[in-house]
């Protein structure tokens, strides 16, 4: 096709562009466990892995201590499609491919991303749009975690959510759908910061540099602190919410909802509190 028919031609809309960039990664990305016939089980995935999806399902602290050391404590909602998978005997392939369209739930995230940074209708904006989605999706890192059972791509799906509805609050309010206000995107923006944390705290440091983004948004700088203010609050309620079913049974059976992290801390609070775990 010559670059004249295709200047005839209307690009796709928002939508199409969305679903066929969709369609291109996933095939990509889903020939990977295809061509390797499986996915690998590393010393993680048989010490802790499974059994963090296990214990998602089924709490066992009333039956194991260290079963799988430390790592044993780690949230482990996100370990329970490779513990069913596991449990159902899942040919290796099939699971390859479900672990990754379950990390292709942060596509459209990037997707959003790529249209604040490029914006435009034209074929030429679309396949720049369409060429950094794939090269999100193509780092050796990432490529890397597709043959294992890690959660470490999933931890930070809520992440890229934060930072690409970051970004779409800094926009003018024509490109935003009529409800998502600037502060409502701020504060959404801070819910999926605060859920990401309580997924890994290590994404905490991460967290703490969204203001910089919140502060694009609005029109006057006191309202742009306010809304930043409004964020910071909103990750800590998302933090909260999400390490709630988590936490809540590490401080009945520890004394701590973050344990092991933090016990010298809560040890001293438990004291004071007269509180045995």
């Amino acid at each position: 096709m010559n670059a004249a028919v295709l200047r005839g031609m209307r690009a796709p809309g928002p939508g199409a562009e969305l679903a066929l960039t969709f369609a291109i990664v996933w095939i990509a990305l889903a020939s990977i466990p295809v061509a390797l016939g499986g996915i690998g089980l590393s010393w993680d995935a048989l010490n802790h892995h499974i059994y963090l999806g296990w214990t998602a399902e089924h709490p066992r602290f009333d039956r194991d201590f260290l079963a799988a050391s430390y790592q044993g404590y780690q949230y482990p909602y996100l370990y329970w499609p490779a513990w069913k998978l596991f449990q159902h005997n899942v040919p290796g392939s099939i699971a390859g491919v479900v672990i990754v369209t379950l990390h292709l739930v942060a596509l459209p995230a990037l997707w959003l991303i790529a249209r604040s940074c490029i914006p435009g209708r034209s074929w030429y904006a679309t396949a720049m749009r369409i060429t950094a989605v794939a090269l999100g999706f193509s780092g050796e890192l990432f490529l890397s975690l597709l043959d294992t059972t890690t959660n470490d791509g999933l931890v930070s799906v809520p992440f890229v959510w934060a930072v690409a509805v970051a970004l779409l609050a800094a926009q003018p309010q024509e490109e935003r759908p009529s409800w998502l206000t600037a502060a409502r995107a701020v504060a959404l923006s801070g819910l999926l910061a605060g859920i990401s944390v309580a997924f890994k705290l290590s994404n905490g440091p991460l967290a703490l540099l969204l203001p910089l983004l919140w502060l694009l948004a609005g029109a006057r700088w006191p309202g742009r602190v306010v809304q930043a203010i409004h964020g910071g609050i909103w990750t800590l309620f998302g933090f909260a919410l999400a390490l709630a079913p988590w936490g809540f049974q590490l401080w009945k059976a520890f004394g701590n909802p973050f344990y092991p992290f933090f016990e010298p801390q809560f040890a001293a609070l438990r004291a004071s509190l007269g509180l045995v775990p």
